[in-house]
């Protein structure tokens, strides 16, 4: 086993108020491949189990994907003490210690880039994000446009306005070689983003079991034809395709009443 990453100076972060204890899971993934300053999650209760190193920070339900996007933009420096903070959600984790680059760390801002994008402001996804406190004051800043996603706001809308302020955002193929999303594979690089990465990372079984663990599966379905595909070639695939599939069906009902 690859011996564990020291981060002193980056602080875990993560801020739900759904899917808790996938994102408990998300960030006890993390902490089994690196050592950090702190572990922190924000949510509006406490988890129905506590996992040593992992600080609770209670905050308002964050009751759409708008609140979210407020909150990483204003708040979090409040949580932060470190010169970094990795952001991180339950659909993405750590999954290579060793393809750590000291190199991140001279960035203000690195995700997984953006291939629909090709004006050159393509970094970056931000459910698995590295961003530096800096960062995290100027988003604050009364000059700052907030808008909702919170990451293309940094990464696209006032991306020209930080880089003014001496803010770095990471080049393209370095993003590519700290996160996988829409490019790449998770087997290259630090860590990933998007559940439909799953079925093939962790195996069949473990994804079913998280699926039908998670309370919102919203962002599930939005991809589920490529998670099916996936899950088809594995034991019990067909009958946990039929499930997904009607699991669909009545996912944007129950969406809708939240």
């Amino acid at each position: 086993m690859t011996a564990r990453l020291d981060l002193p100076q980056v602080t875990l972060i993560s801020a739900t108020s759904i899917n808790i204890e996938a994102t408990l899971k998300a960030i006890e993934e993390c902490q089994r491949h690196v050592r950090l300053a702190a572990c922190k999650l924000l949510t509006h209760e406490q988890p129905a189990r506590t996992v040593a190193g992992i600080e609770v920070v209670t905050t308002p339900r964050l009751g759409s994907a708008e609140n979210y996007s407020r909150l990483l933009l204003t708040e979090l420096a409040r949580h932060v003490d470190t010169s970094h903070c990795l952001v991180v959600q339950w659909d993405g984790y750590v999954v290579n210690p060793e393809r750590w680059n000291p190199a991140f760390l001279d960035y203000d801002y690195i995700g997984a880039s953006w291939p629909q994008f090709t004006d050159g402001h393509d970094v970056g996804n931000g459910g698995f994000s590295l961003r530096s406190r800096r960062l995290l004051e100027a988003c604050r800043s009364d000059q700052f446009r907030p808008s909702h996603p919170e990451d293309v706001a940094i990464g696209r809308h006032n991306r020209g306005w930080l880089e003014a302020q001496g803010l770095r955002f990471a080049p393209r193929a370095l993003a590519d070689d700290f996160a996988a999303e829409r490019r790449g594979s998770p087997e290259e690089t630090f860590g990933f983003h998007g559940v439909w990465h799953m079925p093939a990372l962790v195996g069949g079984d473990r994804f079913w079991e998280l699926y039908c663990g998670l309370e919102d599966r919203s962002s599930v379905h939005q991809d589920r034809k490529a998670i099916m595909r996936d899950l088809a070639a594995q034991p019990h695939g067909l009958r946990r395709c039929m499930k997904m599939g009607w699991d669909g069906l009545w996912q944007p009902s129950r969406r809708r009443k939240r």
